[in-house]
């Protein structure tokens, strides 16, 4: 199975880094099996970073060995269970549940709004849930141990021009 990271950084040896914990599912290393969610996630990263180049890192997932020796959480879709554990990762309250990975719906800008209105109480998580049954939600794979990354093999990677 084919996952992909988008960056401005080239990344053919992935890793685990200790930053940004503020993310849908806290510190990991973030691959989707969409290359246009990719693409997206390049192109936002060249728009922060003021640089014309990113890059999308196609990787090859062993998914029928890591189903057998590590543990991995995915949640189907947006629902409760998914909604609490985005929002408390998003406030800097990481869950350690012991999965190495997670895979689940990305809280793009879009879906984040509703969430927002989720964590003020304007909404309640079902009708939250309601409102996010709606979107298109891609996928997004968080990596969270050196162990989930050995089966991960980097395979190719495509430049991203920035668009004028």
């Amino acid at each position: 199975m084919l996952l992909y990271h988008g960056s401005t950084d080239l990344v053919n040896i992935p890793e685990i880094r200790k930053g940004a914990a503020c993310l849908d599912f806290g510190r990991g290393f973030y691959t989707t099996t969409s290359y246009e969610q990719a693409e997206h996630w390049a192109k936002i990263k060249m728009r922060r970073n003021h640089v014309n180049i990113g890059y999308v890192a196609i990787y090859e997932w062993n998914d029928t060995a890591a189903e057998k020796e590590i543990r991995i959480m995915r949640f189907c879709g947006a629902d409760e269970a998914w909604l609490r554990f985005v929002v408390s990762n998003r406030r800097g309250e990481s869950v350690e549940d012991g999965a190495d990975i997670h895979i689940g719906p990305v809280a793009d800008d879009n879906v984040y709004q509703t969430i927002r209105l989720f964590e003020t109480g304007a909404y309640d998580a079902e009708y939250t849930i309601k409102r996010l049954k709606t979107e298109v939600l891609h996928d997004q794979w968080a990596i969270h141990t050196d162990k989930a990354l050995q089966y991960l093999t980097f395979w190719t990677a495509e430049r991203i021009i920035k668009e004028d």
